[in-house]
C-alpha cells in the first residue's frame, strides 16, 4: 500500500516529542557531570530518534539502527559488556539493516505487513533461547564478561527480537517491553562500580516508554490488516 499523506501531529506525538527534548538535555547533563566522553553518549541522542520512530513502528527505525549499531559495539566493549558488543556488531547491524529491506519490501503505509507466530514456532524459539543462555553463561565468564547473568538474558532476548522484526512478526514489541525492564536492571546494577552509566539508564528509560508505544500501536496495525 501506498505512504499516506502526512498529518498534524497526535498527542502521543507531541508526548514522544517533548520527552525526547527531555532526555537529551537529561542525557547532556549527566554526561557533563560524570566527564564522559561525547563519543560514548553519541550512539543515544541518535537512539533517541529511533526511538521516536519504533514508537510508530516505522520501518526507518531499523535502517538507522543498524548504523547505529556499529557505535554501540564499540561502546560496550569499552565497558567490558562483550555479550553486548558481540550482539550489536555481528548481530544488530545485519540483522537491522535486512529488516528495513524486507519491511520496505512490503510496505503498509509508514511500517510493514505484521503476522503472528503459531504455537509450535513459540515453543522452538523458547528451547533454543534456553539452550544458547546455558551456553553463553559458560563462555562468557571464561572471556572476562562482567554482569553474566543480565547481559547474557538481555542480548539473547535481543537477538530474538531482531529476526522476530525483521520477519515482521508482532510479538517482537512484547519482547522488546521485557528486554527494555532487563535492560534499566542492568544499567541500575552498573552504577555502582561504573556511574557514568546514568546516561544509558536515562535513555534505557524513554526507550521503555516508546516501546510501550509500539506494543499498542502494532497491535492496532494488525488489526487494520486482517
Amino acid at each position: 500500500m501506498s505512504e499516506t499523506k502526512s498529518k498534524s501531529l497526535s498527542k502521543k506525538d507531541i508526548f514522544i516529542f517533548v520527552l525526547m527534548g527531555c532526555t537529551a538535555v537529561l542525557i547532556t547533563a549527566a554526561g557533563a557531570y560524570y566527564h564522559q566522553s561525547f563519543l560514548r553518549i553519541l550512539p543515544l541522542y541518535i537512539s533517541l530518534v529511533i526511538g521516536m520512530l519504533q514508537s510508530r513502528v516505522n520501518r526507518y527505525a531499523s535502517l538507522i539502527g543498524s548504523m547505529n549499531s556499529l557505535l554501540y559495539g564499540a561502546v560496550y566493549v569499552y565497558y567490558k559488556l562483550y555479550g553486548s558488543a558481540f550482539s550489536a556488531i555481528l548481530f544488530s547491524f545485519p540483522i537491522q539493516l535486512l529488516t528495513f529491506i524486507r519491511w520496505n519490501k512490503n510496505k503498509w503505509e509508514h511500517s510493514t505487513v505484521l503476522k503472528k507466530l503459531n504455537k509450535k514456532q513459540r515453543l522452538l524459539i523458547c528451547a533454543g533461547y534456553v539452550a544458547a543462555l546455558a551456553a553463553m553463561w559458560i563462555v562468557l565468564p571464561l572471556i572476562g564478561s562482567q554482569y553474566v547473568f543480565l547481559d547474557s538474558v538481555t542480548n539473547l532476548l535481543g537477538i530474538i527480537i531482531y529476526f522476530l522484526t525483521m520477519f515482521a512478526f508482532v510479538e517482537y514489541t512484547f519482547l522488546m517491553i521485557v528486554n527494555g525492564v532487563i535492560g534499566i536492571a542492568l544499567y541500575i546494577t552498573m552504577l555502582g562500580e561504573t556511574p557514568e552509566m546514568t546516561t544509558y539508564l536515562i535513555y534505557s528509560v524513554y526507550s521503555f516508554i516508546c516501546i510501550v508505544f509500539a506494543f499498542f500501536e502494532a497491535r492496532k496495525l494488525y488489526d487494520r490488516q486482517q
